[in-house]
């Protein structure tokens, strides 16, 4: 796996996945950013938002729910003073969909935390991450 980012003025750097693909990111206005894109630190929730919902929307339909629809909403802690790394991350996931599970749910999620999703695993080797769901009936 390979990327590539190039920087394009000021704060502001295209980063390009090996897949061809790329995405503009922009340093915070307080640090000269423009707002062109989402800051880097956002891009490492969305990767483990995008890691994390891939594998348990996955299970749920090896496991024959019945899922409509699959969002996570991530918050995350920050240290205060450099490298102001991540401190606690929390994702919340609302799973709608028609007979849902919970214990199936809830199995999905720690699968993904615990075994499957690489972003999640090689995160909480540092960052206390949490997580909770909600079910909504389709």
């Amino acid at each position: 796996m390979k990327t590539r980012i190039k920087w394009k003025g000021n704060v502001s750097f295209e980063a390009e996945a090996g897949s061809g693909h790329s995405v503009l990111m922009d340093g915070a206005p307080e640090a000269g950013g423009q707002n062109l894109g989402p800051r880097p630190m956002e891009m490492l929730l969305m990767g483990l938002g995008g890691c994390t919902t891939f594998d348990v929307v996955l299970i749920l339909k090896k496991s024959r729910q019945d899922i409509t629809d699959c969002v996570v909403e991530i918050e995350a802690e920050r240290a205060p003073v450099d490298p102001k790394v991540f401190t606690h991350i929390h994702l919340h996931f609302i799973i709608t969909g028609h007979n849902l599970n919970p214990q199936t749910i809830e199995r999905a999620i720690d699968l993904s935390a615990e075994k499957y999703c690489s972003a999640s695993i090689m995160l909480k080797q540092t960052v206390k991450i949490t997580h909770d769901y909600e079910i909504i009936n389709a």
